[in-house]
């Protein structure tokens, strides 16, 4: 029997089913790879971090993923719009499995950092490309039909990954290696189907065009995003006034705005080229993702450690104790694309959506250690539901805000403000918990030391452990943070100070979270609901094409600077009109 291919696709530019379905499933993997490696490693990372005597230094091994995968993604969406995806997919999830490997053999909480940047380089593509790709066949109207697969992938990913990061990390020793290597060793199979999967079936037609690569901007984004992130994170140790902390303020504020002056110059070369905030469906759309990141990972890095921590549950059980925030997300992102599709509306899904995730924050921040899991449930299906609304949404009103030829970028874009909020959330937000931490801690256990029930505890040998940890929190050392399984063991007394004091810390994180997501909420009034196109981005640069092609032969197709205004205006043009942007004012497919 002959393998399946993909067919030619007609001038149109049309994909059948069969066809869309066929690169779909390459798209999936690549996916699966990265959504599976972000619940894995979150359930986990209380594990890794015991293991690597690092627990107050578990920020830099996220951000650093988080840092990396940002500032990669705008450079894959704007190459990937220049020579094409298929390339820059396969790299990517090459990249990402070097870095698996590399972090499977990590001995110290500073190489996992390191070799997790690596991870981040290939996961910066990963998602921006699959979506981008799906916005090249699939028009906006009829993306619902296949977000169900996406969301099946994400839910599959929610499960499986929970289970399997606190089932290796639970293991002592498998296959010769530490069970919690087999986190990161676990992706090495997956990727190598997907890299079979993908070289077989993506193969969409790209017209090669040459442009030149904006590396300053590159460079100059990347210095600066990073210079900030340093002091966030390190803010709490150098002192957020000190002279060191306000070098690197001024640096990545120069960098920004030289960043910022060099894409105004550089024009279409540019990474993210300023033309694009000229819509202000874009401009809005970009401003919310940013602040949707930020809220998003400052709520959801806290809750695995809730869990772990003050509950005390396993890797396994902390991690399947997030599932109804899974849920939400599922059910809510496919109900709203569903309604999208059958009416083309989607302005008040971020409206409810911020709304609901303001909501679910307020309640998190009033939990307290001896909060029964009965209450955190509707709180995080409030939370998931929030997000659910969000995610999808705003990444289709950016797509459809901007030419098709641009839709590498666009994609790119979104997913980049929203990666770069939440790695600025993450920084943050992981700052303030283990700054909090140890301040509600200490004041704690200085309270509860003078009660005789404390101190005839502190005296039986049985506690010995803890006890250590206590005395040395009540001198001022906050170094016991760096490993907390000692609050597995001792007498409950002797263990509520810590509970407390880490339920207390949370309550702050999710609170700021909460006033953080406000201006997204606000900012959801002004997102202008464009008309979705009835054209994928391949049939509108088909379109375009042809349109040049006819004005050649003598019967001018209308001009770019007219379709533009329809594209990016109020969507008061025609579906055709809008999608015939196509790659510029040459005609061709960029």
């Amino acid at each position: 029997m002959a393998e399946p291919r993909v067919a030619e696709v007609d001038n149109s530019g049309r994909l059948t089913h069969q066809q869309i379905m066929l690169i779909l499933s390459g798209l999936l993997l690549g996916m699966f790879l990265a959504a599976l490696d972000q619940t894995i490693v979150s359930a986990a990372m209380r594990t890794i971090a015991d293991r690597l005597n690092g627990q107050t230094n578990q920020a830099w091994a996220t951000t650093a993923y988080l840092v990396t995968s940002t500032v990669s993604t705008p450079l894959y969406g704007k190459l990937s719009d220049m020579y094409g995806r298929k390339k820059f997919y396969l790299f990517a999830i090459s990249i990402f499995l070097v870095g698996s490997m590399l972090s499977g053999m990590a001995n110290s909480m500073e190489e996992l950092a390191a070799f997790r940047a690596v991870q981040g380089l290939g996961a910066g593509g990963l998602m921006a490309l699959a979506f981008a790709i799906i916005g090249d066949i699939v028009p906006p109207r009829e993306r619902a039909r296949y977000q169900g697969y996406f969301m099946a992938v994400f839910g599959i990913s929610s499960v499986a990954g929970p289970v399997l990061g606190g089932l290796l990390a639970g293991q002592d020793r498998l296959l010769g290696f530490d069970g919690w290597r087999w986190v990161f060793y676990v992706n090495l199979p997956i990727g190598i189907v997907a890299l079979a999967v993908v070289s077989r079936f993506l193969n969409i037609p790209h017209l090669r065009q040459e442009h030149k690569v904006d590396y300053l901007g590159a460079i100059t984004l990347v210095l600066g995003v990073t210079s900030l992130l340093l002091v966030a994170e390190q803010g709490r140790t150098w002192g957020w006034g000190s002279g060191k902390s306000v070098t690197y303020y001024v640096l990545g504020a120069v960098l920004l705005v030289a960043f910022l002056i060099i894409e105004r110059r550089v024009g279409d070369e540019a990474i993210l080229p300023m033309k694009m905030f000229r819509s202000p469906v874009f401009n809005v759309a970009s401003l919310m993702n940013f602040i949707l990141g930020m809220g998003m990972f400052g709520g959801i890095i806290c809750l695995p450690l809730y869990m772990q921590i003050v509950k005390g549950f396993s890797p396994t059980k902390a991690g399947l104790s997030l599932l109804p925030m899974m849920v939400g997300i599922m059910t809510v992102s496919m109900a709203s694309g569903i309604i999208t599709a059958r009416t083309g509306r989607y302005k008040i899904f971020p409206i409810v959506g911020t709304g609901v995730l303001i909501a679910a924050l307020l309640g998190l921040s009033r939990i307290s250690y001896t909060t029964d899991y009965a209450v955190l449930v509707p709180l995080m299906l409030m939370l998931g539901a929030g997000l659910g609304c969000c995610m999808q949404t705003l990444v289709l009103a950016t797509q459809n805000a901007v030419p098709p030829s641009q839709m590498g970028v666009a994609t790119a874009s979104a997913t980049f403000f929203r990666s770069m909020g939440g790695t600025f959330g993450t920084a943050i937000f992981l700052t303030i918990f283990f700054s909090g931490a140890a301040t509600h801690i200490t004041g704690n256990v200085q309270a509860a030391s003078q009660t005789p029930q404390f101190q005839a505890a502190l005296r039986d040998p049985a506690n010995g452990l803890i006890a250590r940890a206590l005395r040395a929190m009540a001198g001022g050392s906050t170094s016991q943070l760096n490993d907390t399984s000692f609050l597995q063991h001792g007498a409950m007394v002797l263990r509520e100070p810590f509970l407390a004091g880490f339920a207390e810390s949370m309550d702050r994180v999710f609170l700021v979270a909460a006033f953080v997501v406000l201006p997204a909420f606000i900012l959801s009034f002004f997102l202008k609901e464009v008309k979705l196109r009835m054209e994928s981005g391949l049939e509108a640069q088909a379109a375009e094409r042809a349109a040049a092609a006819s004005a050649v032969a003598g019967n001018p197709a209308p001009q770019a600077d007219e379709r533009t205004a329809a594209q990016l205006g109020t969507g008061t043009g025609n579906d055709r009109t809008a999608a015939q942007l196509g790659a510029g004012s040459d005609g061709r497919d960029r």
